[in-house]
C-alpha cells in the first residue's frame, strides 16, 4: 500500500522554491513529488492543507550520550555507563520529538553511542537514525577541558594518545567496535593561550597517520578545528568532515576550497551563550569571546559556501546550553542572520546537505523520488520564518522510512541523584559585596 500526502507545501530540501503539491511513499521510499499527484487504488490519502511537507531534519552535530551537562566535571566525573546508556535512550526520543529524524554523534562518553546506534536500528530503543563516533582522540594537550584531561588514558568522551602506536592501536580498535567516523579533537585550550580560538594540539604527520590508518579500514574522519592551521593541515592530511572551521585564514580557505571538505560551523551553543546567557548566569566575558567567534568567522564561511564548500547544520546538541529537542532549528537561524543564507538555503544545510555524514549522501534529506521517506509535516512555512521548527508543537506528523510515528508525549523526567551538578556560584561572596563598606 502507498501513501499520498497531498495538497501541501512542498520544501524539498534542495534550495529549491517551495510549491504546492503532493508526495507518494510506498514503502520505505519517495516514488513521486510533484505538484500534482492523482489518488490510486489502495492509496492512504492525507489532507495536508495548510500544511508543510519536507525533509526531516539533520543534526551533524549532536552530542546524545552527554546528558546536557553544565560543566565538563560534571560530564567526567558524574556519569556511569549503564545509566548513562538509559538516560540516552530518552534523550534520543526527544529528538525526534523535534522533528530530527537523523544525527551524527560525532563522539561519546564511554562506548555509547555505537549502542544507541545499534539498538535504535534493531527496533529495541526509538530514535533518529544514527552515525556513531567512539571517543575523540586527543593528545596530552588536551581538548577544551584543560587540566581535567590526563597525560593518558580515557576520561569522558577523550581518548589520550601520544604517539604513533597508540594513535593507529585506538583508530583499529574504534573500528572494531563498529564506529562509522573517527573524530580527533585537533584544537584545544592551553593557559596563557596568546593566538585566537584554540590552539593546534596535533601536528600534521599525527593527523595523517589517523587519517591512513582509518581509511585503510573505510573509514571517514572528523576533526573539531577552531584555528587556521588546524584547518589546513587537516584538509592537507586528508579529512573527511570539519567542526567548527572558524578562525579560518585565507590559506586554509584555499586549501578547503580546493578539496571541498565539508565543514559543520556549529555555531549555536555560541549563539546562544551570546544572546541568552545573562538568562542563565553565563560570565559576560564569555559571551562576548563567543559573539565574537560567530562575528570574526562567518565571512570566511560565507566565502567557502560560494566556492563550494559543502556547510552543514550541527547545534552541539547535549549541553546545559543546548538540550536534545529544543534547538535543533537555531542553526538554520544564525546562518540566515550572521552569514547571509536565504531560508531554501539554511534548509537544505540541516536536511539534504547532512545526507553525506551518515553516508547516505542522496539518499535521506530531500523530499523528490529515490529518497527514504524521512519527512516531517509542519504547521507553518518554514521558508517565510525557519523558527516555526523550534515550536515542537508545529512538528504534526514525522515519518521515519515511510512510516508515521506514533510519538505520544514521553513521561516526565525526575531528577538522579550526583547526575547533575553546578557551581557553588557565577562569583565570589565578599564581604564588603553584602555590608558595603
Amino acid at each position: 500500500m502507498s501513501t499520498l500526502l497531498q495538497n501541501g507545501l512542498v520544501v524539498d530540501g534542495l534550495g529549491n522554491p517551495a510549491y504546492q503539491g503532493s508526495v507518494r511513499i510506498e514503502g520505505d521510499t519517495i516514488v513521486a513529488a510533484a505538484p500534482e499527484l492523482s489518488a490510486q487504488p489502495g492509496d492512504e490519502v492525507v489532507d495536508l492543507q495548510g500544511k508543510t511537507i519536507m525533509p526531516g531534519l539533520i543534526d551533524a552535530h549532536c552530542h546524545v550520550t552527554l546528558d546536557e551537562p553544565h560543566s565538563n566535571d560534571e560530564m567526567f566525573f558524574h556519569r556511569r555507563p549503564g545509566l548513562g546508556a538509559l538516560v540516552a535512550a530518552y534523550n534520543a526520543q526527544r529528538v525526534l520529538r523535534a522533528g530530527v529524524t537523523s544525527i551524527f554523534d560525532a563522539d561519546c562518553i564511554f562506548d555509547l553511542g555505537v549502542d544507541l546506534r545499534d539498538a535504535i536500528e534493531a527496533g529495541i530503543v526509538q530514535g533518529p537514525r544514527m552515525a556513531s563516533g567512539g571517543n575523540a582522540l586527543v593528545t596530552s594537550v588536551g581538548g577544551t577541558a584543560g587540566l581535567l584531561i590526563p597525560d593518558q588514558g580515557l576520561r569522558g568522551y577523550a581518548k589520550v594518545v601520544s604517539n604513533r602506536d597508540e594513535i593507529v592501536k585506538e583508530v583499529r580498535r574504534q573500528i572494531k567496535y563498529g564506529v562509522d567516523w573517527i573524530k580527533v579533537h585537533i584544537t584545544g585550550l592551553v593557559p596563557r593561550q596568546k593566538e585566537r580560538g584554540e590552539v593546534a594540539a596535533w601536528n600534521y604527520e599525527e593527523l595523517k597517520t589517523v587519517c591512513d590508518t582509518a581509511h585503510d579500514l573505510g573509514i571517514p574522519v572528523v576533526g573539531h578545528c577552531r584555528n587556521a592551521k588546524s584547518i589546513a593541515d587537516a584538509v592537507r592530511a586528508g579529512f573527511d568532515m570539519i567542526l567548527h572551521a572558524t578562525f579560518m585564514d585565507d590559506a586554509a580557505l584555499e586549501l578547503l576550497v580546493e578539496h571541498k571538505v565539508p565543514i559543520v560551523p556549529t555555531f549555536t551553543f555560541q549563539a546562544n551563550l551570546a544572546d541568552y546567557g545573562d538568562r542563565v548566569g553565563a560570565d559576560a566575558n564569555l559571551k562576548e569571546i563567543f559573539r565574537r567567534e560567530i562575528e570574526e568567522s562567518a565571512h570566511m564561511i560565507r566565502k567557502a559556501y560560494e566556492a563550494g564548500v559543502p556547510v552543514l547544520c550541527g547545534t552541539e546538541s547535549g549541553f546545559s546550553l543546548t538540550p536534545y529537542g529544543e534547538w535543533h532549528y537555531r542553526e538554520m537561524e544564525v546562518f540566515i542572520r550572521d552569514i547571509g543564507f536565504t531560508p531554501e538555503a539554511a534548509i537544505r544545510a540541516a536536511t539534504s546537505e547532512c545526507g553525506r555524514c551518515l553516508g547516505l549522501d542522496g539518499k535521506i534529506g530531500a523530499v523528490e523520488a529515490g529518497r527514504l521517506a524521512d519527512l516531517l509535516v509542519v504547521n507553518g512555512d518554514p521558508t517565510k520564518d525557519v523558527t516555526v521548527l523550534g515550536n515542537n508543537d508545529n512538528i504534526e506528523d514525522v515519518y521515519l522510512n515511510g512510516k508515521r510515528l506514533d510519538l505520544p508525549p514521553l513521561p516526565p523526567r525526575g531528577s538522579i541523584s550526583g547526575w547533575q551538578v553546578s557551581a557553588y556560584s557565577s562569583g565570589k561572596l565578599h564581604w564588603k559585596d553584602v555590608h558595603g563598606k
